[in-house]
This record gives C-alpha cells, sequence and structure tokens, in this order.
C-alpha cells in the first residue's frame, strides 16, 4: 500500500468512530458512547430531554404534595403536560419516581436543619428558623408517611413487625420516659410506591440533625421536656396545608405555625 493510500485509510478510519460516537440515544436520556481510547463515556442529556425531566419531577412534587404519594402516574404526567410514556421512559416504575422526589426533599430538610443550626445561636431561633423555612418551602408535604412512627411500642401488639421491617434510630435523650420512634421500612401493600422506603431516603440523617436542634432548645428550657423530634416532623408535614391560592397559603401556614410553635414552648411553673 502506497503512503497515500494509508493516510486515505486511516481518515476514514477516523471519520467512522467520530460518527458512530456522535449518534445521539433514541429516547433522549443519557446516551453512552466510545472514545478513541475505547473508554466509554456519557453523553448530555438532550435539551429537550432534560427539560421534560424538569417537568416531571415539579409536576410530581405537586401532585404527591397535594394528593399523598398514592396519586397515579397519569396525574403527574398531565401536570407535566406531558404523555405517561415519557414519564415511564425516565422513572420506569413509580417506585422509582416517589423514591426521587423522598431523597430529593428529605435532604433538602437535611439542609436547612443544618442552617439553622450553624447560623443560629439561641437555641430557639435555631428550631424556630428550621421550622418556619421548611414549612415554607413545603417540603414536609412530602417527607414519607414511614419515615416515622410516633409511639409505636404502644400502638403495636408485641411481634407484629418483624426485625428485619424496620431500621431503629436513637431514642431521643430527654430525661424523661417517652415513647420510642423510628425510621421504619415495612411494606406498604398499596400503589404509593413507598414499599420498603426508609434509611435509604436519608431519613436517618434527618432526624438526627433534628435531634440536636431538639435536644439544644430542650436543653436551654425553651421547648418543652416532652417534645419529640417526631414532634418537630409533624408539625412540618401539617403545618403547610395545600390550597389554591399562593398568598393565602402563605399566610395560612404562617400563622398556623405561631400557634404550634407558641404550643411547643415551655411555660414556667
Amino acid at each position: 500500500m502506497s503512503s497515500a493510500d494509508a493516510v486515505r485509510s486511516a481518515a476514514a478510519v477516523s471519520a467512522a468512530m467520530v460518527s458512530s460516537a456522535a449518534v445521539p440515544a433514541p429516547n433522549g436520556a443519557t446516551a453512552t458512547t466510545t472514545g478513541s481510547a475505547g473508554a466509554p463515556r456519557s453523553a448530555p442529556l438532550r435539551v429537550d430531554a432534560q427539560r421534560n425531566l424538569e417537568h416531571v419531577l415539579r409536576a410530581a412534587r405537586e401532585v404527591f404534595g397535594e394528593l399523598g404519594y398514592g396519586a397515579p402516574m397519569e396525574d403527574v404526567a398531565r401536570r407535566a403536560r406531558v404523555g405517561v410514556g415519557t414519564v415511564y421512559r425516565r422513572f420506569p416504575s413509580k417506585d422509582v419516581l416517589v423514591r426521587r422526589i423522598a431523597e430529593e426533599e428529605t435532604s433538602r430538610l437535611t439542609e436547612q436543619a443544618r442552617t439553622a443550626l450553624g447560623q443560629e445561636e439561641m437555641p430557639w431561633a435555631a428550631l424556630s428558623r428550621f421550622l418556619r423555612t421548611s414549612v415554607a418551602s413545603g417540603a414536609g408535604r412530602l417527607l414519607p408517611p414511614q419515615v416515622l412512627r410516633v409511639g409505636a411500642e404502644a400502638e403495636e401488639p408485641a411481634g407484629s413487625a418483624g426485625a428485619g421491617d424496620e431500621t431503629r434510630v436513637p431514642q431521643q435523650r430527654q430525661g424523661v420516659g417517652q415513647d420510642d420512634f423510628r425510621v421504619v421500612g415495612q411494606r406498604s401493600g398499596g400503589a404509593d410506591g413507598l414499599d420498603g422506603i426508609g434509611e435509604e431516603t436519608g431519613a436517618v440523617e434527618l432526624l438526627e440533625v433534628v435531634g440536636q436542634l431538639v435536644d439544644r432548645a430542650r436543653d436551654s428550657g425553651e421547648l418543652r421536656r416532652d417534645v419529640t423530634v417526631a414532634d418537630v416532623l409533624l408539625v412540618i408535614a401539617t403545618a403547610a396545608p395545600s390550597l389554591p391560592d399562593a398568598a393565602q397559603q402563605a399566610a395560612a401556614s404562617a400563622r398556623l405555625l405561631d400557634i404550634l410553635l407558641e404550643g411547643l414552648r415551655s411555660r414556667p411553673a
């Protein structure tokens, strides 16, 4: 083979490799291509695929926040203004979508608790700031219902749950008797996509950080001695009503939280 033929052959092989690597994934997902060294690499989502993903996640937060995790995928697709097939291409089952939302919202609450803990010197101010921030964000409505069990020891008959059905978290240190609380992973048996959800959503980490806020406020004498982490998260979950008017919802949430905060405060003997 002459030197000119060798150059032409090498150029043809190089062009074929470039053309092969440039082919996008047909479904708009992250595409895996092969580089010149044979190592796979991930291509970014197409612009329209990324936009659809953002629409689906935003719609899922709204729908699950309003209707609970039992809402069907069709409602999510309708709110996102995409076909249900588009939702399933990104999330092959409802369980996958529910876990994604639960993980993101639990992580957001954990960061809000850390911020309050790190930036507020006064214990009550830190706890109050966390509650106000989390209620305003609406993240509490998206906590999976299995995350906490309040008074589980008293409510369940002995032997009703197996040892493999739950992940325990440390009991609150408050110096007085209280019911245990725990992160649970028991199967719901329903269609809400929450079967087995628990520790993998980051709930244990959330409970630990909120527990520090509760301990500090209780030790300062500003928080009632019988208030637990479970109580605080119940406040977050219930103090953000879903109303059609945004201004009305914000006002109602702020008023309800003011009342609940007064109920959490300790009173002079």
